[in-house]
C-alpha cells in the first residue's frame, strides 16, 4: 500500500479534457504573457472572493511582497506576523526593509493569537500579516479592530486558504489586501508558480499592476522601479478551468477531514484539528483543509511519522522550525523559548494525506492503522 500525501495526477485525470483544451487554446492564440486568460482569471478570482479587484502575479510570495511594497512599507517600519508559517511570510517583510515582529500562536488553531498582538504594537507598526494556516481563517474581528484603533494595514496571507470563510466572508476580503498562492499543491493549484492579490482599493490594485510590470503603465515608459511578476497565460487558463471545481474540491477535503476525525476520535496521544478547545468557534469558520494536521503528544511525532512511512503512508511536517529560530532570522534576536506555543507545535505537528480524490477506503485504512497505535 502506497498512499501519497497529495495526488496531482488524480486531479488532472478527473478534468483532463478541460485542462488540455485550456492549454491548447493559449498555444493556438499565442497568449503567453498577459492577455485575456489572465484578465479573465483576475475577474473570476475577484468575483469568487467578493472583492472589487484582483491582480495576477507570478507567485504567492510576490503577492505578499508587492502588497507590502504598494502600501509603502519599508525601512524603519515593523510588521507583525505569525512565527508558524512558510518562510515567505516573514521573508517579504525583511525584503522591503521592514522588521518582522512575531506573535505566538493559538495552539488549537495554529494561527496568530489575537490576544497577544496588542503587546507587540508600537509606533513603528505599519501592518499585520495574519496567516490563515492550513486552510482556516485567523480571528479577523479582533485583528481588524486592533488595526483600526492603531491605524495599521491588514494583509491576509491566504496562500493556503482560498475558499475558506470567516463569518460568511471569504478569505482575501477580510483585510486591506489578500495574498494567494497557486503553487501546484494548493487547493487551487497551477502547473507551475503563480499568485494573486485581492483588494477593494483601486489605487492599491493599480499600484500593484504597475509594480508587477517593471513600474510601467505603458510599455517602454517606466515611471518607477518595479519587478517582473506577471502570471503567464497557460497558468491562468489552467486556473480558470480549475476554479469551476474549487468549491466541490474543498467540500471533498472537508469530507476527508470529517472521516479522519470520526476514525481517530479516541486515539490516545493525538490531538485532531478543530478540536473542542479551539478559541475560535468552529461554526464561525469554513475550513478548507489545505492540510489535515494533527498534533502528536509525548515527543512521539517522529516515531509516528516513521511508523506510517513503514506502512506506505506519506506524511509531512509543516513546519519543523518556527520562523523566529531560522538562521535567516537570527538578526532579530529571538531565542529558544521566546514563542513557546509555535516552538511546541513545530515539534508535534504531522500532516496526513488529504486531497479531494482520496477514497473513503484509503482514509479508513489510514484511520485503522492510527487507531491501532
Amino acid at each position: 500500500m502506497k498512499i501519497p500525501i497529495l495526488d496531482l495526477k488524480a486531479q488532472y485525470k478527473s478534468i483532463q479534457k478541460e485542462i488540455d483544451n485550456a492549454i491548447k487554446t493559449v498555444i493556438a492564440e499565442s497568449a503567453f504573457i498577459g492577455g485575456r486568460h489572465v484578465e479573465e482569471l483576475e475577474k473570476n478570482i475577484a468575483a469568487y472572493c467578493g472583492t472589487k479587484y484582483a491582480v495576477a502575479l507570478n507567485s504567492g510570495t510576490d503577492a505578499l511582497y508587492l502588497a507590502l511594497w504598494a502600501l509603502g512599507i519599508g525601512e524603519g517600519d515593523e510588521v507583525i506576523t505569525s512565527p508558524f508559517s512558510f518562510f515567505a511570510t516573514a521573508e517579504v517583510i525583511a525584503k522591503v526593509g521592514a522588521k518582522p515582529v512575531f506573535v505566538d500562536i493559538d495552539p488549537t488553531a495554529f494561527n496568530i493569537d489575537p490576544d497577544l498582538i496588542k503587546a507587540k504594537i508600537t509606533k513603528k507598526t505599519k501592518a499585520i500579516i495574519p496567516v490563515h494556516l492550513f486552510g482556516q481563517a485567523a480571528e479577523m474581528d479582533k485583528i481588524n479592530a486592533l488595526a483600526k484603533k492603531h491605524k495599521f494595514f491588514v494583509i491576509e496571507d491566504a496562500c493556503q486558504a482560498i475558499g475558506a470563510t470567516y463569518k460568511g466572508k471569504k478569505t482575501g476580503n477580510l483585510g486591506d489586501i489578500g495574498a494567494f498562492s497557486f503553487f501546484p499543491s494548493k487547493n487551487l493549484g497551477a502547473y507551475g508558480d503563480g499568485g494573486i492579490v485581492t483588494t477593494n482599493n483601486k489605487d492599491l490594485a493599480d499600484k500593484i499592476r504597475q509594480l508587477r510590470n517593471h513600474g510601467s503603465k505603458v510599455k517602454y515608459y517606466n515611471d518607477e522601479i518595479g519587478v517582473s511578476s506577471r502570471l503567464d497565460g497557460i497558468q491562468a487558463a489552467i486556473l480558470n478551468a480549475k476554479l469551476k471545481h474549487l468549491d466541490k474540491w474543498n467540500k471533498a477535503r472537508n469530507n476527508v477531514a470529517k472521516t479522519y476525525a470520526k476514525l481517530m476520535k479516541n486515539v490516545s496521544g493525538i490531538i485532531l484539528p478543530n478540536n473542542e478547545n479551539c478559541k475560535l468557534k468552529i461554526e464561525h469558520c469554513q475550513h478548507v483543509f489545505h492540510q489535515y494536521t494533527i498534533r502528536v503528544k509525548n515527543g512521539k511525532r517522529d516515531e509516528l511519522k516513521k511508523y506510517l512511512a513503514d506502512k506506505g503512508i506519506q506524511t509531512m511536517i509543516y513546519y519543523p522550525v518556527p520562523l523566529h529560530l531560522l538562521k535567516a532570522m537570527e538578526y532579530l534576536g529571538y531565542k529558544k523559548g521566546s514563542l513557546p506555543e509555535a516552538e511546541k507545535a513545530c515539534s508535534e505537528v504531522l500532516s496526513l494525506p488529504i486531497y479531494p480524490e482520496l477514497k473513503n477506503k484509503t482514509i479508513t485504512q489510514i484511520g485503522k492503522i492510527l487507531s491501532n497505535l
